[in-house]
């Protein structure tokens, strides 16, 4: 009977690693990004506030368009504020400074220059 209970255990504990494992794995600044800025986005950029240079471009070789979102995923620490900038097509762009990432979930970027984080 204990080799049964065992293996149930196992199974059990197997079943909720896996429905919880999505959920474990995603980083606490994780969040949606809206672009409501008008414009297709070329770059993105999210970097550590505290950092000295921009890292690299999350988009590659897409593009956002105007009123698209996008998953933007972490795999770091508890960084809490960082910087995000984007630029558009013609090479002109805009940047948002010192946002709270770990209690925001959705930013929208906003035609105005604002950010409208929820």
């Amino acid at each position: 009977m204990s080799h049964i209970k065992t293996i149930r255990t196992f199974f059990l504990s197997t079943l909720l690693l896996a429905l919880f494992s999505s959920s474990a794995w995603a980083g606490a600044q994780d969040f949606v990004l809206v672009n409501r800025t008008g414009y297709d986005i070329y770059v993105l950029n999210v970097s550590p506030s505290n950092a000295k240079e921009w890292q690299e471009d999350l988009l590659g070789s897409q593009i956002l368009a105007n009123g698209e979102a996008l998953q933007v995923n972490f795999n770091v620490g508890k960084q809490q504020y960082w910087d995000i900038q984007v630029k558009f097509q013609d090479g002109s762009g805009l940047y948002w400074m010192h946002l709270d990432l770990l209690h925001t979930s959705m930013i929208a970027l906003n035609k105005d220059g604002t950010a409208t984080l929820k």
